[in-house]
């Protein structure tokens, strides 16, 4: 089993040994056993905390690089006009703590989560037009995302307990 330990960047394309594809709840976790595209058993014995996103290269124990790549899964896309009505639906999605994968086009934006009865009502009360189908789904990252952050610093210069 190759043992993926590291989280790298800036990497020659063509020093990448493999992809390994999984959906948003997998690449969540820092422990995983998996197959990649080419059925290579690994093992993922990473930091908690940062989730996988499409495109990030891991370094095996052993030197190989895996690119990771977000799964084809179900989700909702609701289409709606940019400016403030894509603000207030991405406010009201997000005051629900759901992750968003957020976008434009030529008609305006466009909000993709997880299928959800309720928020798929809402996104429409809110004058989206939904699209129930499968895609990759990489959401934001959130502010807190970076690395490191399980420490307290929200990177703006100080740490504190978060038990207020």
């Amino acid at each position: 089993m190759l043992e993926l330990i590291k989280r790298i960047t800036n990497v020659d394309t063509t020093e990448i040994h493999d992809n390994l594809t999984l959906p948003y709840e997998l690449r969540m976790r820092g422990r995983l056993r998996t197959t990649t595209e080419t059925s290579q058993d690994v093992g993922l014995f990473l930091d908690r905390g940062p989730v996988l996103r499409d495109g990030d290269l891991l370094e095996a124990r052993t030197g190989e690089i895996i690119r990771i790549r977000a799964a084809e899964e179900p989700v909702v896309t609701a289409y709606v006009k940019a400016g403030l009505p894509l603000a207030r639906l991405c406010y009201h999605l997000g005051n629900r703590h759901v992750s968003l994968a957020i976008g434009e086009n030529d008609q305006g934006g466009w909000v993709r989560f997880p299928p959800d009865h309720v928020l798929e009502e809402l996104a429409e009360h809110l004058g989206a037009v939904i699209i129930r189908h499968t895609a990759p789904f990489d959401p934001e990252p959130g502010a807190y995302a970076q690395a490191g952050q399980a420490s307290g610093d929200h990177g703006h210069g100080h740490h504190h307990d978060h038990a207020h």
